[in-house]
């Protein structure tokens, strides 16, 4: 090495930053990560590692599955109806009529002609730009969501409230809220890969939040409504984050395996490029001619 190179060495070029572990996510590598890296480092083929890395994402999903499986138990036994008819009758007091009618336009983000539209035209845009894992986690997440309910609503069979007259029409059985699941999953997973695309944080907890607030409006307005006690909207939010965290921690599972051993999978990724920042030019003339200057 030459005596300039010793005093200037040259920088190494800034990773991109979707090569970067994603701090935001640590905790949950930490869960799941850890546990996997011995497996993983045994397993020569891609798609048989992609397959462990599924199985074992299920584990994000075990505590959320738990507590439903409980608090379902609760719901058949009749423990919660005191709490939900409690709850119904007080809604029932205080209705107004302009307050329905907002209840009426929020509840329609969730109803499954609004919520596919929004999952179609989102899976577009991320396979479009090369996010194309980003794109069918988000099918598969809804899919799957839309088939896990009608499961549980068949399974429990629980009649509807009927405290007072529905402010919209509803139809299969209340337990869980279709509303509820369908808006947790994919308004939480579309807000978890945009933030995913994102650069600053807060704008990441921006974007979480505001899906949140979603969530929250649309579960509300089905109690509202008259067409869900309360514990069919929280039994539905409960198994639409199971669901959702398993679906995420999957695909952050493929990204991480996939830049380890497979780089040209990870590339599917990279985020879409960004546009040059436009250059003004202008001509200058002077006694030479004249020439352009970029500003």
């Amino acid at each position: 090495m030459g005596l300039l190179d010793r005093i200037s060495p040259t920088r190494d070029p800034k990773p991109d930053r979707r090569a970067a572990p994603r701090e935001h996510f640590r905790f949950l590598w930490d869960l799941i990560y850890r546990g996997l890296r011995l497996a993983a480092g045994h397993v020569n083929n891609f798609r048989l590692a992609v397959g462990a890395f599924v199985l074992a994402g299920g584990l994000v999903a075990g505590l959320g599955t738990y507590l439903f499986a409980r608090f379902a138990g609760e719901v058949r036994e009749g423990d919660t109806q005191a709490f939900d008819d409690m709850v119904m009758h007080w809604v029932k007091d205080r209705r107004h009529p302009w307050i329905e009618q907002s209840a009426v336009e929020v509840t329609m983000l969730g109803t499954g002609v609004v919520v596919l539209t929004i999952v179609g035209v989102a899976a577009m845009f991320l396979w479009l730009t090369r996010h194309r894992y980003s794109a069918m986690l988000l099918l598969v997440a809804t899919a799957g969501g839309i088939l896990l309910n009608n499961v549980l609503k068949l399974y429990f069979h629980r009649p509807r409230p009927q405290v007072f007259q529905w402010g919209t029409r509803a139809m299969s059985s209340s337990f869980p809220s279709g509303h509820a699941m369908s808006a947790t999953i994919v308004y939480l997973t579309i807000a978890y890969l945009a933030a995913r695309l994102q650069k600053k944080r807060w704008a990441r907890w921006l974007t979480m939040l505001a899906a949140l607030a979603f969530v929250v409006m649309i579960s509300l307005t089905r109690i509202y409504l008259g067409v869900h006690y309360p514990s069919d909207v929280a039994a539905g939010a409960l198994v639409g984050l199971a669901w959702a965290g398993f679906c995420m921690a999957t695909l952050e599972a493929v990204q991480r395996f996939a830049a380890r051993r497979e780089p040209q999978v990870a590339r599917d990724e990279e985020p879409a490029p960004t546009q040059a920042p436009l250059k003004l030019e202008t001509r200058v003339t002077d006694s030479d001619g004249p020439r352009t200057a970029e500003g």
